[in-house]
């Protein structure tokens, strides 16, 4: 019997297990629109701005393995296009059907016309233009299958007159195949892998994303061969934790002295799932191995020796009965007293007083990660924000952390916060917000209340672009145009009906986070942080002192000495780790 193309997509995409999709609808959309309303199965999350329709799908599909949004004609298309390539650049799996103008309209420059492969190209695995009714039903099965598989995003172009064509012979799956195959290195390789890590004895892990589902099989390894683990910005929410005693930090930009050396000091370091894009702290004098399930990024990021591909779970599971034990741990003691050294650091950092409106961001950190719930997922944004949360939000029983690292782009954490709240209602979602990224999707604040999302808003409001302002700081550049004029963002929040609360002292922190925390509701807390408040990464080079140092002595000559005063005051505490 005939179908409509449109109630074939959504026969596709509930087939995939897509369970709503993100949209603005309108012209070409609303053939799909309508099909989603008649067949009742898949909800239709009405955002105000694709991009954060896009972030959301791809909450969607980092929690549940598929997330769908899309776009309406150009306009739509190049909206979704920022959140697309964050979610093909973190492996998510998204559907996106990018509607566009008849076919008959098409390579003529009309309104609202865009070249869809072209625009979607560099941010999917797949992209099609399904210029017919036959076409569109293949297109769908395959770019799923592509999505599922390769892990990314598949774009199916999708014209108003297509979607509104019938079909009546459909040559291709009407389901998608999900496909979980063990892959190790052979058995040679496997033979090599074990040879390289009994001949070395100070040996360190280093965990990314990639050890997701291999947590328990890499904590046997570095059990096995004492060996202090380290982990990605994206692989720290697994591993940092009270009860784990091979951990030594993070590396790179938010990186720890001890996550650092480790890695530095180390005869043999393995880089496991990790596509660790700091080449600068990565080291050049050791023996690394590094494990990739995706062969492609094997050597791309550092200096290795030895690469194997496999999954993670797969080859550490055949790898470990291979190993030998070792029995000295002076290494791993001697990197563990060095992270217990910079943890107690951070927590003397907490405790520092600050004044009105100036409070310490990491004190506003430390006490969410005190009062958020053992299971909470965290969405955090680029930029300090990141940084407090790299520093004091921990692991524990079954905590979830994620932002844009990846893509590094601002304004994630609270579309994100929309995808998670919805694939997971009975969990505790905290969005840990800069005044920058929050300020970008404004809008979409609507959506978490029209859709009544419990999801808790934490704004890091420091009235300035603040990882920019130290960028241009090290750099030797006085910073300019870094400062921000924001709304009354408790007030933003109530006049779309969302309970808030403005935090200017110290004491009243906590109290309002734990309002806010049980609150039955979305709820947002918008905090006065330090705009002077740095960051110092785990290996500071001179030209970045002598940057920091010039930048200093140029707002002095310019006037601005009580502004380089209140920076050196409020930074004494880092200032104080470089001599």
């Amino acid at each position: 019997m005939a179908k409509k193309i449109a109630d074939l997509l959504v026969e596709n995409l509930v087939n995939a297990g897509v369970k709503r999709l993100y949209a603005v609808t309108g012209d070409s959309l609303n053939p799909i629109n309508d099909a989603i309303r008649r067949d009742g199965r898949i909800e239709w999350i009405h955002v105000r701005h694709e991009e954060a329709g896009a972030y959301a799908a791809s909450m969607d599909a980092e929690l549940d393995g598929i997330g769908c949004c899309m776009g309406s004609s150009g306009p739509g298309h190049v909206h979704l296009v920022n959140g697309l390539y964050d979610a093909n650049r973190s492996g998510n799996p998204v559907i996106a059907i990018a509607t566009t103008i008849n076919t008959d309209r098409t390579g003529l420059e009309n309104f609202q016309e865009t070249n869809v492969v072209k625009l979607f190209d560099d941010c999917s695995k797949y992209c099609v233009m399904a210029n017919t009714p036959q076409q569109a039903a293949n297109a769908f099965q395959a770019a799923i299958q592509h999505a599922v598989q390769h892990r990314g995003v598949a774009v199916v172009g999708l014209p108003g007159d297509v979607s509104e064509a019938e079909v009546d012979h459909i040559t291709v799956a009407k389901k998608n195949f999900y496909t979980n195959p063990i892959v190790i290195p052979g058995i040679e390789e496997m033979e090599k892998l074990a040879e390289v890590i009994n001949s070395h004895k100070n040996v360190m892990l280093f965990c990314g994303y990639g050890c997701k589902d291999a947590q328990e099989e890499a904590m046997l390894l570095a059990e096995k061969l004492k060996a202090p683990m380290g982990y990605s910005f994206r692989g720290k929410i697994f591993f940092d934790k009270v009860s784990n005693p091979f951990a030594v930090g993070l590396n790179g930009l938010l990186g720890s002295k001890s996550g650092f050396k480790a890695m530095h000091e180390a005869d043999l370091l393995i880089l496991l799932g990790t596509d660790f894009p700091y080449t600068d702290f990565l080291p050049e004098e050791n023996v690394i191995i590094q494990i990739d399930d995706k062969p492609e990024r094997i050597g791309r990021r550092a200096k290795v020796d030895y690469g194997f591909a496999g999954k993670i779970k797969d080859t550490l599971e055949v790898l470990l009965p291979m190993l030998d034990e070792n029995t000295d741990d002076q290494f791993l003691k001697e990197m563990q007293k060095l992270h217990d050294e910079q943890e107690d650091k951070y927590a003397s950092y907490v405790e520092a007083k600050s004044k009105e409106k100036n409070i310490h961001p990491e004190f506003v950190a430390a006490v969410i990660d005190e009062l958020a719930a053992d299971d909470a997922i965290f969405t955090v944004d680029t930029g300090m924000s990141a940084v407090w949360a790299a520093r004091y939000i921990k692991g524990q029983r079954n905590r979830y952390l994620t932002g844009s690292f990846n893509h590094g782009s601002m304004a994630n954490a609270m579309p994100m916060a929309i995808g998670a709240g919805l694939s997971r209602p009975e969990r505790q979602i905290i969005a840990l917000c800069g005044d920058g990224g929050i300020s970008m999707l404004l809008g979409d604040l609507m959506t978490i209340s029209q859709y009544e999302i419990p999801v808790k808003i934490i704004i890091f409001n420091n009235r300035t672009l603040g990882m920019v302002k130290l960028e241009m700081q090290v750099a030797g550049y006085p910073q300019w145009q870094t400062d921000m004029k924001n709304p009354d963002f408790a007030k933003v929040a109530e006049a779309m009906d969302i309970k808030a609360w403005n935090v200017e002292e110290c004491e009243n922190v906590k109290g309002a986070l734990l309002e806010a925390f049980a609150h039955n509701g979305p709820a947002l807390v918008n905090i006065f942080t330090d705009p002077d408040a740095l960051a110092m990464p785990p290996k500071v080079e001179f030209n970045q002192m002598k940057g920091f140092a010039t930048t200093m002595g140029k707002l002095m000559l310019n006037g601005q000495a009580a502004d380089a005063i209140d920076s050196a005051k409020s930074n004494i505490k880092y200032l104080r780790e470089l001599f």
